[in-house]
């Protein structure tokens, strides 16, 4: 199934998400570099809402660029698969290896906003993230690696402290807080 199929067949539960959606198909159909970063208005991105098997904790970096714990995430780069991309993702900036996407479907979907910022001695525009969130189940007692280039930190929280250290308020209340209660009822 392409991208925009996935996207068309995500049902909506959250008010956010429906107009999102909405969004993320027509940028699909105007946009062939939607996939891109060179599209330096928006692009796709996946994250890894990363939960041990009982859904009682997930697994945050502490993010280099917005000084704050966070999901992990990243650029498509051109895979139009973005479950690859949330689990590539997952073993670059955790070390986690064996983990697994749970289900067939997005676990969330959301129009992110990203700030102008310095990433490896050059300036990156404002611009927006289209980003597509899948749930995945990993072990906790797998041993956690830093990635010094973009987090300085790995760490399992619990469901409600995932929801008090982050410092990015608009994720917390916004995204985070919708992730968590997704994860509540099973």
């Amino acid at each position: 199934m392409n991208l925009y199929q996935e996207i068309l067949k995500y049902k909506t539960s959250h008010f956010q998400e429906e107009l999102d959606k909405r969004i993320m198909l027509d940028f699909i159909k105007d946009n062939s570099d939607c996939l891109e970063r060179s599209n330096q208005i928006a692009h796709f991105t996946a994250s890894a809402w990363t939960v041990n098997k009982e859904r009682t904790k997930v697994l945050m970096i502490y993010h280099n660029i917005y000084d704050s714990w966070a999901w992990v995430g990243g650029h498509a780069d051109g895979e139009e698969d973005l479950r690859a991309v949330a689990l590539r993702e997952l073993q670059e900036e955790t070390g986690v290896c064996h983990a697994r996407v749970i289900g067939d479907d997005i676990f969330s979907l959301e129009i992110l906003t990203v700030n102008g910022h310095m990433k490896k001695g050059m300036y990156v525009p404002s611009h927006l993230h289209f980003n597509i969130t899948y749930l995945i189940e990993a072990d906790e007692t797998e041993a956690l690696k830093i990635k010094p280039d973009e987090n300085k930190g790995v760490q399992w929280f619990t469901l409600e402290d995932a929801l008090r250290y982050p410092k990015e308020e608009w994720m917390v209340e916004h995204i985070y807080k919708k992730l968590v209660e997704r994860c509540k009822k099973g």
